[in-house]
Formats: structure tokens, sequence, C-alpha cells
């Protein structure tokens, strides 16, 4: 039984004692909320894994999708086979002009379906893969890769700021080609390489709000991405297993443990570190 005294909470707890606690302290602690993480791009392929590691380590995940909805309702679906609560939003992280609106029907999402103001985590993982040598490589091309990969990273964080709670975390996507080299990929690879820098200075800006900012560079995997190249080319796949000191392309649950590790409380002294997942290539 519990009762207010002047605006204090006593609850009782054996026989005539009461606890008396502070009314907001109260209202926290019946709070059973699960933590959220918003994954972007998380409709397939790495995304998709980290969306299912991250609710088996039982948060409720908000996914957002380009154009695949029904793969994305289908993660969905997986997720709440899980125990965990789960919703999917459109995002086209190349549109900065797009975000404001974004930002409002997360908002909305988390009142109707999570009973929540925020977020606790972000995970900047949507892009896509061009492979195209330097002297092809057009300017449409290069503001495409720049407007996914670093610009909407960039833009969508600092839109997401206010409704990131304190003691949360973001964790960016890069890549380990922002460490080793394969033709094709100049572009990408040093917008990655600008992830890897931009991630250190929001660990630095944001760290007095207990905000831990990693990133996690995959090496070679084996999935759709780039026109699933290292997937569907024998010849691709057998030289990146080459490269690999454990003998093997990666896979999509390769990545996805390790981030869901991230957004929990065992990575809390984990802050501004790129931490590479990719089996040793090219060491």
């Amino acid at each position: 039984m519990n009762f207010t005294i002047f605006g204090l909470i006593a609850s009782k707890i054996q026989g005539s004692t009461y606890l008396i606690l502070p009314l907001n302290l109260k209202l926290k602690m019946m709070s059973t909320g699960k933590k959220i993480a918003l994954i972007t791009g998380g409709s397939r392929g790495l995304g998709k894994d980290m969306a299912l590691k991250t609710a088996a380590k039982g948060l409720d995940v908000v996914i957002t999708y380009h154009s695949k909805k029904e793969e994305a309702e289908r993660v969905v679906a997986e997720i709440k086979k899980i125990g965990c609560h789960a919703v999917a939003l459109q995002l086209d992280t190349a549109n900065v002009s797009g975000l404001d609106e974004f930002k409002r029907n997360l908002q909305q999402v988390l009142q109707s379906e999570f009973k929540a103001e925020n977020i606790d985590f972000l995970v900047n993982n949507a892009g896509i893969g061009i492979n195209q040598p330097i002297a092809e490589t057009s300017e449409e091309t290069f503001d495409l890769l720049t407007n996914i990969h670093f610009k909407g990273v960039f833009f969508l964080t600092q839109r997401l700021l206010d409704i990131l709670n304190d003691g949360g975390g973001i964790v960016n996507i890069s890549s380990g080609l922002a460490r080793f080299t394969m033709p094709g990929y100049s572009v990408y690879g040093a917008l990655k390489a600008g992830i890897d820098s931009l991630t250190r200075y929001e660990a630095k800006e944001f760290g007095k709000r207990g905000i831990r900012v990693n990133t996690v560079a995959p090496g070679a995997i084996e999935t759709d991405f780039g026109g699933g190249l290292v997937r569907d080319n024998k010849q691709v796949n057998q030289h990146v297993k080459q490269s690999i000191a454990l003998d093997r392309v990666g896979q999509a649950d390769d990545i996805g443990g390790v981030v869901a590790f991230l957004c929990t409380e065992d990575a809390k002294w984990v802050n501004a570190q790129r931490i590479e997942v990719s089996g040793g290539q090219n060491i």
C-alpha cells in the first residue's frame, strides 16, 4: 500500500514499516520500460543482424529502411518473437532536408508504441557501396556517397541529440577500407576514415552527458552490399579469403553482436574506440 505525504511517497514494506521516498524517485522506480536503440538501415544485411542481436540483449528497437518496407516488417516480426518491441520507419539518410520530418515521426512512434520520450542508443549503419575507379567517379556519385556516409550521419546525430538519453551511446559504422585499400572504393573508404575521426570528436563533445561514441569497422562481408560483389563473385570471394587471417570471408552475424555489446552496460567504459571486425584482414 502506498500513500503520499507532502510530496513524498510512503511504501509499506513489512508490517507497519514504511519506506519514505521522494515522489519523483518513486515514479522513476515504477518505470519498467526497456532501453531503446535506433538502428538505421536495419532491414537487411548487417543492419538486420545488428537489430536482432541488440533485441537479444533485451533492448527495444526502431529500425529504418530506405525502400524495402516488407523486409523491414519481417525484421520487426522477428524481434517481437524474441520478446522485445520493434517498429520500422522510412528514412533516406541522403536527404538531410527530410531529417526533421523523420524526427517528428520518430517522436510520435516513441510516445505511441514505446511510451517513451527518448532513445538510448543510435546506430548509424545505413549505407550503400559503389565500386568505381577514381578516374571514372562522377560528381553525382561522389555527392551521393558523401550524403549517405558522412553528411547524413553527421546531421542525423545532430538532430537526435536532444532525444538521446544521457548515459546512452552512439555506434558509427565505418569500414576496414578506412585502414586498407581496394581499387574502386576511394570515396567510400575516405568517407569512412572521416567517420572514424568524427567518432572521436563526438566522444569528446558528448562525454559530459555520459554518452559513449564508438566506431565498428567491418571487413569484407558476404552480403548484398555493393551489388553482392564479395558474396556472388567467386574470384573476389577467394581473393578476400586469402587476405583474412581467420581464413574465411565474414558473415553478417559476425558483426551484429559487437554492435549489440556496445549498447549494453558491459561496454560502459568503452569510448572513442575504433573496433575493426574483420577477422584480421590485410594484417
